[in-house]
């Protein structure tokens, strides 16, 4: 194999800026196929995006012995079955977050694939700029040893950092496992366990302020194996003047500051203060593709594994259960 051909099963509002373009982009790298319920959906994403195949049956494009590969798209309800079945057609899997509805689905997707690491998780901020910035500047020690982190995202329900779709399935607990929070946070997670390693233990507390059953204010923290401790809070629900989307990681020696949704990396440290800026991608997950891909191609490391993915599960549960 010297050639990623792919195909999208769930072309909708992700996969038409964020991630779709970028399969195009990316070197030894194809999309050829993809899969929307509603045909005529499908037809046009194909068509807008020059995508050779397109089908409204997930059977019928797996059926497709040019593809190699898959971006699974849909809902997080769905996405243990439909890897199930691409695991049977053999078929390599690019899976987007939340990995599954929660970590009881993590762990059953895990033990699957745990002796053949067939799935990358689209965790894509891990092969971002300003993320990898970070993880460089922690490395370098230059705010000494990490004490403890610190995340507010609090947004209003005018928020646009959530991508909206007509049927709002992400308000809906049995399609999305819970609600907006379910949907960013793993992002967040990730880079804490990314950053700082093995996770010991973790908790939390959750609270609807709708009495609708989706949590729109979600308190937790993470007790790191070697000692770095971390607390967070998302509420989406608050005043608009009082928004908020930041991260502290605080050192012995000084801090680190950066925002989930900018391009922009704060240091503060007894050495020196410096601000780097970045430009994100067009498509937002090129790089994390691009990474996947050469994975594949058995070039790299997975970028990040399903028993990575599983440690992000579990903390989601543990914050909002």
């Amino acid at each position: 194999m010297n050639t990623i051909n792919w195909g999208i099963i769930g072309a909708g509002d992700v996969a038409e800026v964020k991630s779709g373009p970028a399969f195009q982009k990316v070197e030894n790298s194809n999309l050829i196929a993809v899969m929307r319920r509603n045909a005529e959906k499908a037809k046009d994403f194909a068509e807008r995006h020059k995508v050779p195949f397109w089908y409204d049956s997930i059977d019928d494009l797996l059926a497709n012995k040019e593809i190699n590969a898959v971006y699974i798209a849909t809902p997080p309800s769905t996405h243990l079955e439909i890897a199930k079945k691409c695991l049977a057609a053999k078929k390599l899997i690019y899976l987007e977050k939340p990995m599954t509805l929660n970590a009881e689905e993590a762990s059953a997707l895990n033990k699957i694939v745990s002796k053949n690491d067939t799935i990358v998780v689209a965790h894509y901020r891990r092969k971002l700029l300003p993320f990898l910035k970070v993880k460089e500047l922690i490395d370098s020690n230059i705010i000494g040893n990490i004490i403890f982190a610190d995340i507010q995202i609090l947004q209003s329900n005018e928020n646009d950092i959530i991508t909206k779709t007509e049927d709002h399935w992400r308000l809906k607990p049995a399609i999305s496992g819970g609600g907006y929070f379910n949907d960013i946070a793993p992002h967040q997670i990730d880079l804490m366990y990314y950053y700082f390693g093995e996770i010991e233990d973790s908790t939390g507390f959750s609270h609807s302020s709708k009495n609708n059953k989706v949590d729109d204010l979600v308190n937790g923290i993470i007790n790191f194996k070697n000692g770095v401790q971390f607390r967070g809070i998302w509420n989406f629900n608050a005043n608009e003047r009082e928004t908020k989307d930041e991260c502290k990681i605080y050192g012995t020696k000084g801090s680190i500051t950066f925002s989930f949704y900018g391009e922009k990396v704060i240091l503060t440290s007894d050495e020196k203060n410096e601000v780097f800026k970045f430009t994100n991608p067009k498509n937002i997950q090129q790089p994390m593709i691009e990474a996947t891909v050469n994975y594949f191609l058995k070039k790299t490391e997975n970028p990040c594994t399903v028993k990575e993915g599983l440690e992000v599960m579990k903390v989601i549960d543990s914050f909002i259960n």
